[in-house]
């Protein structure tokens, strides 16, 4: 089907392709595809790494070609490290992009499965904080709970992740809101309607900590979650305290990279609190925020990202 797609629009469109761009995952189908495609046609061949593409598509759409921050907040996407990336502190110029700063690593019990079943993440969470051996008393629901928790102190099968799609699970973990996901994004849209349901409330005070190499710790905002015993405040409490973290994360780097201009891609921002109430901290901190107008932030607008790329990529070669 991909193929023929792309034959298709290449000859409606007149189109002599220069150049060909894929993501960083050697598994998917449309790398492999694309790698293919590229060496019957002698083309050069570029591998756009997944959050560097979100960012991109902001820039596409709004054609900005100066260099902005980019904070790409989403599920998961493979990092130039290998490991799965998911709440990126970029900067980009041109074609080029660097990582000056990601979420603090969380671990995924049982690796992919993690992300279908919140109670997992938030098993991670009290590892982490030293409360392991409560994850079997916790999550009595759950029946592999005691192995999740000797994984974890073993460190088997337990990949880290930088992803704020999984620090919103290991919320809804923690809260109770949500153990088991029937789809995706089942958690953050639950701790979401909760948040809204109760109302703002003021961030916690030291609910986060930037280190100096421009990594975002939320472990104090989840352990006041993991005693919270009110849903509906601990959503709320999350959602405050994220934006006012996210929000000093984006001002700090903005002061050491002298970038003012914003970019907010990736799939969490699906979230309206987050997107909205961020935009606004952000701006009150004097600084410009660029976000999608014409698509959407989840992943349908990574093709247009790599587009831009790859484009700006043949004009430096």
């Amino acid at each position: 089907m991909l193929e023929q797609t792309v034959a298709r629009l290449c000859e409606e469109h007149a189109v002599r392709p220069e150049i060909v761009a894929h993501d960083l995952h050697p598994d998917f189908f449309s790398t492999q595809f694309a790698q293919s495609y590229a060496a019957q046609r002698g083309l050069p061949l570029i591998p756009v790494q997944h959050h560097h593409a979100h960012i991109a598509a902001l820039c596409a759409e709004h054609g900005i070609i100066s260099p902005v921050l980019g904070l790409a907040l989403d599920g998961v996407g493979l990092g130039t490290d290998g490991a799965p990336w998911g709440g990126e502190l970029l900067h980009l110029s041109g074609a080029e992009f660097q990582r000056i700063g990601h979420l603090s690593p969380l671990a995924m019990p049982g690796g992919d499965r993690a992300a279908q079943e919140p109670w997992r993440m938030a098993s991670a969470v009290l590892f982490q904080l030293g409360r392991g051996d409560e994850i079997a008393s916790r999550f009595t629901a759950q029946s592999g709970a005691a192995t999740i928790a000797n994984m974890l102190q073993r460190n088997l099968n337990c990949p880290t992740t930088s992803s704020m799609g999984r620090l919103f699970d290991a919320a809804a973990g923690l809260l109770g809101v949500s153990e088991v996901q029937a789809f995706e994004a089942q958690a953050a849209i639950a701790l979401q309607t909760l948040a809204e349901s109760h109302g703002a409330v003021a961030p916690l005070n030291d609910g986060y900590g930037i280190s100096i190499q421009g990594v975002l710790d939320f472990s104090p905002l989840l352990a006041v979650l993991a005693e919270c015993a009110e849903p509906a405040y601990g959503a709320a409490l999350f959602h405050s305290t994220l934006v006012e973290g996210l929000a000093a994360w984006v001002q700090q780097a903005s002061s050491i990279r002298g970038t003012s201009s914003v970019a907010l891609g990736g799939g969490c921002f699906h979230n309206d609190i987050l997107l909205n109430e961020l935009a606004d901290a952000i701006g009150k901190r004097g600084l410009h925020t660029l976000t999608l107008q014409q698509m959407q932030p989840n992943d349908s607008s990574i093709s247009l990202g790599q587009a831009w790329i790859a484009m700006h990529s043949l004009k430096t070669a």
